[in-house]
């Protein structure tokens, strides 16, 4: 059984999500929030496997809630889920280490995977956002080349990866899947997801989003490469 902490201001909203939430047979909601500091409170008591919580609440908003959820309760994760889709909060949502990014339109379908796909501590992030979250990188980033063929360009963060791991880190930013992955290297899908297991390891990042984040930062990957 998935345990899961509803965090919004707005009590319909909650009262929706709980009838999404527990018509499925493996999830089960714990306990309720309506602004983050309730949030911390109830985190700390239930160790809810998975915090879906609002960003914009009176108090402490859902990026500071997030933040001190991942720094002090590492083993529940956050999906932060949203009606704005709007460059800065979902960059700062994941910065502040949340597994997940959705919008309130999500269909209920897409909700109840997301938690599961959280908890088993995979990222889940909204096409839509992430196109949008690199779109916001792309002024900053290199204008062409392969900056993973040039070692002595990289910023230090990247000093640990061994070049198939820069590729892969490389092709992973720019929205492909393991599968994807593969086919461009020519590897197996069990391999790919060696590698990437090895990346977050070395990179000390809690999953996918958080890496590509990382590769981003980094100029790892040149501008106009991101998905389409």
């Amino acid at each position: 059984m998935t345990t899961v902490l509803l965090v919004d201001d707005q009590a319909l909203l909650r009262v929706g999500f709980r009838l999404v939430i527990e018509s499925e047979p493996d999830l089960e909601v714990v306990g309720e929030a309506a602004d983050g500091r309730v949030a911390l409170e109830q985190v700390a008591a239930l160790a809810p496997d998975v915090v879906v919580m609002d960003i914009r609440m009176p108090g402490m908003d859902g990026i500071e809630a997030t933040r001190r959820v991942v720094a002090d309760h590492p083993t529940s994760r956050v999906l932060v889920l949203t009606t704005f889709d709007v460059d800065d909060l979902a960059f700062a949502a994941l910065r502040a280490g949340a597994s997940g990014f959705l919008l309130k339109s999500a269909r209920p379908d897409e909700l109840v995977d997301a938690i599961r796909t959280v908890a088993a501590g995979t990222a889940v992030v909204a096409p839509r956002v992430l196109q949008r979250m690199l779109d916001l990188f792309a002024p900053h980033l290199p204008a062409g080349g392969d900056p993973a063929r040039d070692r002595p360009g990289l910023d230090p963060r990247l000093d640990a990866l061994t070049p198939r791991e820069l590729d892969v880190l490389r092709l992973v930013a720019q929205g492909m899947s393991n599968g994807e992955v593969a086919a461009t290297l020519v590897l197996s899908t069990t391999t790919v997801k060696t590698h990437v297991g090895n990346v977050l390891a070395k990179l000390g990042a809690r999953d996918r989003v958080q890496a590509v984040i990382l590769a981003y930062e980094c100029g790892l990957v040149a501008r106009g490469t991101g998905p389409s």
